[in-house]
């Protein structure tokens, strides 16, 4: 039979985490760069439920706008100061408009690797067989901590026993309750009319529900699951590294068997959001986050750390950490590359070792290769940026723009001070500081004359070793003078100022 939209997915998420010892509220806190809290609701949104309330109390302020933030359709529910399971769903209902027909499914906000095939399965089976309430159940084999279930003789259950309240034949049962069920509604809301606080904790339970609706002639059952990891919640530091452990462990096997090469899983790290292609390969000591796209046949890594970064076909990305940029297919980039916001590298192009980039368009095939700070910047095609050359952006007050050409050659230690253009096939000498535009085709210099003060450091630093080698390479060269005439120039020959200023300026 075909199973029907649920009525409601309800998920509990009032709790204070006090065992996290954290000013942030518990669902709140991150793995795979997804709240525990968005985990659960994506979940339920995949079952495409009619109406999705969360309930909120602890730390209110931040959680509510997290939930419109992840679902803008998801319902708010409030917890008022009767505290309890059972309380908390009668106030997610209480949010939902009347009469609610059909299936409830009520699930909790720190349960983050629940898997909506198992949301479906639960809802087909409670369907299917006409339960008033059924209840996801695991074999574990220590289950201190959690509630008992206890089975009647034809196996249905008979009671959920919370272990303050079991005697000691009920806490050795290894059938635990994951706390996830599917309700029939109107079954539910009269039960809940019903439920007391009498019992260790004071609290309206919603375990109690189960003995109501036996009572009112309605079928408990138990829709057992072998995979306990998705019913296991997050309550304090040791828990949360373990889960977001194993689902990174799983989102990481899901890529290989989807034609991924990780090296070393034990120090690869992957975002849920993350898009990987084939054949893409993945070195030790990767950390994916955000919406990174890494596309076919690309290499990212070793020790590189991406957020939101667009990686292209067969681009080596290695030893950078980047964030909000795009690299181009067959780019490479590092070692040792910072890549920030509004990085736009292109095809074929490079951006390499101890370079930082920042709101720059590099374009095909153009090269940043060492020891230089490209901001505020475009550059052309099949340019050259020579070493330790600095875009200088900023006058202490605003920011401003350079635009460099195609074709374009930038001679080391630059200093191009913006706002600046330098035209198409331009080239710069090593050493300048460019302050006004350079038209296509010529060659800015603008560096003062070198002058040369002989025996400065023989007057100054006498008997330092600096001095003895200067003297001992002076007199060498004294003597070789001496042993061979000195040749005459002729008119042919260039003099030292007629000699191309960028000879030896340029590095690849």
């Amino acid at each position: 039979m075909s199973t029907a939209r649920p009525a409601a997915v309800v998920v509990l998420a009032a709790g204070e985490g006090t065992r996290m010892k954290s000013a942030t509220p518990k669902v709140l806190h991150e793995i795979g760069g997804r709240s525990l809290l968005g985990h659960a609701m994506q979940t339920a949104r995949a079952v495409d439920p009619q109406h999705l309330v969360v309930v909120v109390r602890h730390g209110r302020d931040r959680v509510a706008p997290h939930v419109t933030e992840v679902d803008p359709d998801a319902v708010v529910a409030d917890q008022d100061d009767t505290p309890g399971t059972g309380r908390a769903v009668q106030c997610g209902l209480a949010a939902l408009p009347e009469p609610l027909e059909g299936t409830v499914v009520v699930t909790y906000g720190d349960v983050p690797l629940l898997q909506p095939d198992t949301l479906t399965e639960l809802v087909t089976v409670h369907e299917r067989d006409g339960n008033a309430v059924t209840v996801v159940t695991a074999e574990v084999a220590d289950p201190t901590g959690y509630g008992r279930v206890v089975r009647g003789p034809g196996g249905d259950v008979l009671a959920i026993v919370e272990q303050k309240d079991a005697d000691e034949t009920q806490r050795a049962v290894r059938e635990i309750n994951s706390g996830i069920y599917a309700f029939d509604a109107a079954t539910l809301t009269e039960a809940l009319k019903k439920v007391g606080t009498d019992n260790a904790q004071g609290e309206m339970y919603l375990t109690d529900v189960l003995a109501l609706a036996r009572d009112a002639g309605g079928r408990v059952a138990a829709h057992t699951i072998d995979d306990v990891w998705q019913t296991e919640g997050v309550n304090d530091r040791v828990q949360l590294a373990r889960m977001g452990a194993e689902l990174n462990r799983r989102l990481l096997e899901q890529h290989m068997r989807a034609g991924v090469t990780v090296i070393d899983p034990s120090t690869t790290w992957v975002d849920v959001q993350v898009e990987l292609g084939r054949d893409v390969v993945l070195q030790p000591s990767t950390q994916l986050q955000g919406e990174t796209r890494i596309e076919d046949g690309a290499t990212v890594g070793p020790d590189t750390t991406l957020c939101d970064v667009v990686v292209g076909e067969g681009a080596h990305v290695v030893r950078t950490h980047g964030s909000e940029a795009r690299i181009g297919a067959g780019a490479n980039v590092g070692p040792f590359t910072y890549l920030r916001p509004g990085t736009v590298l292109g095809e074929d192009g490079k951006i390499g070792a101890f370079v930082e980039t920042k709101n720059a368009q590099i374009g095909k095939g153009s090269k940043v290769p060492h020891l230089s700070y490209v901001g505020d910047a475009d550059i052309g095609e099949g340019s050259n940026i020579g070493a330790a050359t600095v875009f200088v952006n900023y006058d202490g007050v605003a920011k401003h723009h350079t635009s460099i050409g195609s074709h374009v050659r930038v001679g080391s230690d630059s200093m191009l001070v913006a706002p600046l253009t330098i035209g198409d096939g331009a080239y710069t000498a090593a050493g300048s500081v460019i302050v006004d535009d350079v038209p296509p085709g010529a060659m800015a210099v603008a560096r003062g004359r070198q002058r040369n003060v002989e025996g400065w450091v023989q007057r100054r630093r006498a008997g330092t070793p600096a001095a003895l080698a200067a003297e001992r390479a002076l007199a060498a060269q004294q003597a070789q003078q001496t042993e061979r005439p000195e040749p005459q120039q002729t008119e042919d020959q260039p003099h030292a100022e007629q000699q191309d200023p960028s000879k030896g300026e340029h590095t690849e």
